[in-house]
């Protein structure tokens, strides 16, 4: 092949390098518009698994840098003027340059043509004279934004502000500085790369950093390679008791904000992009050059393994694509806890430490108790001292008071629709649905949205609450609950909207029904989306008509014996309708601002918290976000709250979306506690409010990650209790807890013992002479390079 490649950074060397060493016979060309000792950054950071890529894909490459790594596993976090030290985690770093220059030698001895300090040609005539063309030209890549028709790109610039630097001080592990301020809280991120410095990153968000006068120089144009001196020397000043004595050093430093770089695609005909020109990751979760010689690696494997130039890189994007929105995800979590650091300074320092660990989602408190067993231990103490329980149970098995009531651990199974009910009646499917669940060592169980009126229905199949024999039914099953085990049962009270009259979700979900219908309403005439009745709008009788049909089914839902009741608010029907801006285009005191949007469903909530049972908590489900442009923010949902919890609400359950067909979410793991998350730091923990999370929590390790971190009190799991019923007692058996927050039922309770898996009696053999070292598996290393005698006088 003949190969151009734009850009002479790691990615685009290290794929020159590889294409040479799979075929000598390729002619590539490397263009790079700087010089080749022009470098730019201090330090680079490699994770194992990368390193063991570099390894098998090019040992002379992987030596050269293995000899010139920092290597530590600690993390050391100095918060309240405390230093606190985890270990285990595995680092490696280098030098920028001389990365590059040991890069730009191997492409050298393998006959790669290097052009430096040269302008790349046009990228049309280039793809027009080779036989592949590679856009390895960064962040701001020219070659994206000269097709960005055929690319796509998003540009997603963050709120925080950031500067690389260096110093002279070697630290001996990853070092987080969090400094608060009279402007707000400062961070430094710092690392080791050699024997004779470290990364040096400070970062703060926009608000603090106008207000500590950093902006003086924003509108300064520093020429190529220049630095905003005046702001390096107030660096310098600002920590100078973490620098202690030190020196910082500015290349090319200048106050940035941190773009996310998304395209829809990477490659068009014979023209490719890699690295940051493709993606970009948020450097508080790894480097941006681990990446990019991941995607050359990825690349030059699969050029190699299809005959044809489209299905290699077809096979590119297909193989890397997965990996890459992966580390994003993480990443986005990552910047945002960040940009939000302000949230968590209260926090005690334990838990604040866990929480900045954690703050990806990638990092549990499994994996940090198998990394370091110690801080594992230091965080359950701290999370049981600061509400005086016992430390010994996992957090998602400490009990929790909620309102008036007492649950025996933090587990809630979501309120998830059935469809399966008969004329709103409740029946045997419901009774062994929500039974099985209360059996299963959940500390809460809640019903499906019960819905107020028949036209409040969802479908057919949706329960009620609207006349005496449905009470009756659900009485059967609330007595149930409570006979067999210590499971609570809470009641959710919605109406549909403009989601009603529409088919089982097995026949056709958010279909509108094709015979048989009722009236469908909402704040406004606006379809739910396409192929959606058109609901007709709401009068103020109707509205008064609607409150009345709440508080009815809420005095019945009390006498089924309920312990909880919630507030449907979420999900696009009738009451989330009023709040969003995407459903609600009223004109009258219902529409408009936010504070009017709010109007309705706080009516209701009064009324229903006035039929409701005092003693008895009433709680609210909101979507946090609706997921499109001009719909509510996790900002509104922080108002929503807040109002919610004026008017008494005990607890406020975090969901998002599914307010309009038209949402976007951003799926993955865990993907909605962030917004319970602020919503619990902003608002609820200062009124005693709780914050329940919910979204896409998979694990009992995911459960208690969240609590410990203090981003959630109790955690909502779905999906997962459909998977198993019995997952809560299922997680404490594979914890190996045993006690009052997950009782097995009596006639289960022979179960209550994981089974043995194969072969786990085996008897093993010794295969070794000696026993390793236990000091050989340190869980603290330091990167503590050799030092020179001090001379002599």
């Amino acid at each position: 092949m003949n190969i151009a490649i734009i850009g002479g950074g790691p990615g685009g060397l290290y794929l020159a390098a590889l294409m040479k060493q799979l075929d000598p016979a390729h002619e590539i060309t490397v263009w790079e518009r700087n010089a080749p000792d022009d470098t730019f950054g201090f330090g680079v950071v490699f994770s194992d698994e990368t390193l063991g890529g570099i390894e098998n894909a090019d040992t002379t490459v992987a030596r050269a840098m293995a000899r010139r790594f920092a290597r530590w596993t600690d993390i050391d976090i100095h918060y309240r003027g405390e230093s606190h030290t985890v270990g285990g985690q595995g680092f490696a770093a280098m030098s920028r340059e001389e990365l590059l220059r040991l890069l730009q030698e191997r492409c050298r001895d393998l006959g790669v043509t290097l052009r430096f300090s040269t302008l790349a040609p046009d990228t049309a005539r280039l793809c027009a004279s080779y036989d592949l063309v590679v856009g390895a030209d960064g962040v701001n890549s020219a070659v994206r934004a000269a097709h960005a028709d055929v690319f796509r790109p998003s540009l997603d610039r963050r709120h925080s502000k950031y500067m690389w630097l260096g110093t002279d001080r070697v630290f001996e592990a990853f070092q987080f500085f969090i400094k608060q301020t009279e402007w707000g809280v400062v961070q430094v991120h710092g690392y080791p790369y050699s024997d004779t410095g470290s990364t040096f990153i400070v970062e703060m968000h926009e608000d603090v950093w106008r207000r500590a006068g950093f902006d003086a120089t924003e509108g300064a144009g520093f020429p190529p390679g220049a630095s905003d001196e005046q702001a390096v020397a107030r660096v310098r000043e600002l920590f100078a008791d973490e620098l202690g004595g030190h020196q910082v050093f500015a290349n090319n430093s200048k106050w940035l904000n941190f773009t996310t770089v998304r395209n829809e695609r990477w490659h068009h005909g014979n023209l490719v992009l890699i690295g940051d020109a493709a993606h970009t990751a948020h450097f508080s979760i790894g480097s941006g050059t681990k990446l990019a010689m991941e995607d050359a690696l990825a690349l030059a494997a699969c050029l190699h393994e299809h005959p044809d130039t489209e299905g290699a890189l077809a096979a590119y994007e297909t193989e890397r694509r997965p990996v890459v929105e992966s580390t994003q995800r993480a990443a986005q979590g990552s910047l945002e806890w960040f940009e939000n650091i302000g949230m968590y300074v209260h926090q005690e320092p334990t838990q604040f430490c866990f929480n900045l660990l954690t703050r990806s989602r990638r990092i549990t408190y499994d994996n940090l108790r198998t990394r370091d067993p110690e801080f594992a231990d230091r965080v359950d103490m701290a999370f049981a001292a600061a509400q005086g329980l016992d430390g010994v149970a996992p957090a998602m098995f400490q009990p929790y008071r909620l309102g008036g009531l007492e649950l025996r651990n933090r587990v809630i199974v979501s309120p998830m629709d059935m469809y399966s009910a008969v004329d709103g009646v409740p029946g045997d499917f419901h009774l062994v649905h929500l039974g099985s669940k209360a059996m299963g060592g959940a500390g809460l169980v809640m019903t499906e949205m019960v819905c107020v009126s028949p036209e409040g229905r969802i479908t057919p199949g949706c329960t009620g609450l609207w006349n005496d024999e449905q009470r009756e039914s659900w009485q059967r099953i609330v007595s149930f609950v409570h006979e067999r085990g210590t499971a609570r049962i809470g009641l959710q009270l919605g109406h549909s909207g403009r989601k009603g009259s529409t088919r089982l979700m097995w026949e056709g979900m958010d279909d509108p029904l094709p015979e048989g219908n009722w009236e469908v309403v909402g704040p406004s005439p606006l379809p739910y989306g396409p192929g959606s009745a058109v609901p007709r709008e709401l009068t103020r009788a109707d509205l008064d008509r609607i409150a009345a049909d709440f508080t009815a089914a809420a005095r019945r839902g009390a006498e089924a014996g309920f312990d909880l009741l919630e507030l449907h608010c979420a999900h696009g029907y009738l009451l989330s309708s009023f709040l969003s801006p995407i459903a609600n285009h009223r004109t009258d005191e219902y529409g408009g601002p936010l504070e009017k949007r709010l109007r309705f469903p706080l009516e209701v909530f009064d009324a229903v918290r006035e039929a409701w049972p005092a003693e008895r908590p009433l709680i609210v489900r909101v979507s946090a976000t609706d997921w499109v442009p001009d719909g509510n923010t996790e900002h509104d949902a922080v108002e929503i709250a807040r109002a919610f919890i004026a008017h008494g609400a005990d607890a406020i359950d975090v969901s998002s979306g599914q307010v309009t067909k038209d949402e976007r979410p951003a799926f993955g793991r865990s993907y909605q506690t962030p917004f319970a998350d602020r919503i619990r730091h902003e608002v609820a923990a200062a009124t005693g409010a709780a914050v329940i999370a919910v979204g896409a929590i998979a694990s009992y390790d995911d459960v208690n990650s969240l609590l410990l971190a203090g981003r959630a009190d109790l955690c909502a799991v779905g999906r997962t209790h459909l998977y198993d019923p019995h997952w809560t007692l299922h997680a404490a058996a594979e914890q190996e807890y045993r006690g009052p927050g997950a009782e097995w039922p009596v006639q289960f309770r022979a179960g209550g013992r994981k089974p043995p898996a194969s072969r786990t009696d085996a008897v093993r053999p010794r295969l070794s002479l000696l026993r390793p070292d236990p000091a050989d598996q340190a869980v603290h290393q330091r990167w503590t390079p050799a030092r020179e005698p001090a001379p002599v006088s």
